[in-house]
């Protein structure tokens, strides 16, 4: 049912893909507009099929950095929402900290990482991770802090201790908050090791990007951005299957 599902899900995406592409071909061919304002999904089309191998390769690339600074990201982001919602002053310390992470401004500090890490995939990964931080963060805390305080109260007369109304009772109820915090995270690390790549890189799909502009070659820096939104496609396909699974008994499963 999950996979079913989620095939589904990619199906109705893809559709809407097409109709968007089918309406701009359209339109391009009524109007005859310049190949260098908007190229035709046809010329795009043809333009991914011929570099078919540079799109994979630096996909792969840019898809490794995002994933890399995701885990980094949301590791960090979900242990010090734990500790935020275990004790007051670290909430009141470290809670003003994250809203100025958030606050800053990822292009302007992106070349600082290069500068700091090099023009390996360091730099990438780090703000891959930095951009992530907040979103999960915020969800985590939440998540943890949303958990039924009778409950708490029913589990503490029982004797239970702090780790155990912690792993039985405060994490299930933080699950479909940290499942929405995995879907906007995850996008956004796409977009960090982009902008990572876009600043200072001589692979990924930023930088395939950021040549093409130069070049103002659209039907590549087109096909960039249509690899870069499958992936992200698909990564929110394969959160939305993994949320249904594991909350099969929540009612957001259903929603989703």
């Amino acid at each position: 049912m999950t996979a079913r599902r989620t095939l589904t899900d990619l199906g109705v995406a893809l559709l809407a893909i097409a109709a968007i592409a089918v309406v701009l071909e359209v339109w391009s061919r009524a109007f005859q507009v310049p190949s260098y304002l908007l190229p035709a999904p046809s010329a795009v089309a043809a333009r991914m099929a011929t570099d078919a191998g540079l799109l994979a390769r630096e996909g792969g690339i840019t898809l490794s950095e995002a994933a890399a600074g995701f885990v980094i990201g949301t590791s960090v982001a979900f242990a010090l929402a734990t500790v935020m919602a275990w004790s007051r002053p670290f909430e009141r310390t470290l809670f003003p900290l994250a809203i100025l992470v958030k606050l800053t401004p990822i292009v302007a500090v992106a070349p600082l990482f290069t500068l700091w890490f090099g023009f390996g995939t360091a730099p990438k990964v780090a703000i891959a991770a930095l951009i992530t931080f907040f979103p999960m963060l915020v969800n985590s805390f939440v998540g943890l802090r949303s958990a039924d305080l009778q409950e708490v109260a029913f589990l503490e007369t029982l004797g239970a201790s702090g780790r155990e109304i912690f792993r039985h009772l405060r994490v299930p109820s933080a699950l479909p908050y940290l499942f929405s915090g995995a879907r906007i995270s995850l996008n956004l690390a796409l977009i960090g090791a982009v902008i990572g790549e876009w600043t200072g890189a001589d692979r990924g799909l930023g930088r395939v990007i950021f040549v093409a502009n130069a070049n103002l070659d659209l039907t590549i820096l087109f096909g960039a951005v249509l690899v870069l939104a499958a992936i992200g496609i698909a990564a929110n396909a394969l959160v939305g299957a993994a949320e249904r699974r594991v909350l099969h008994w929540h009612p957001i499963a259903v929603a989703t």
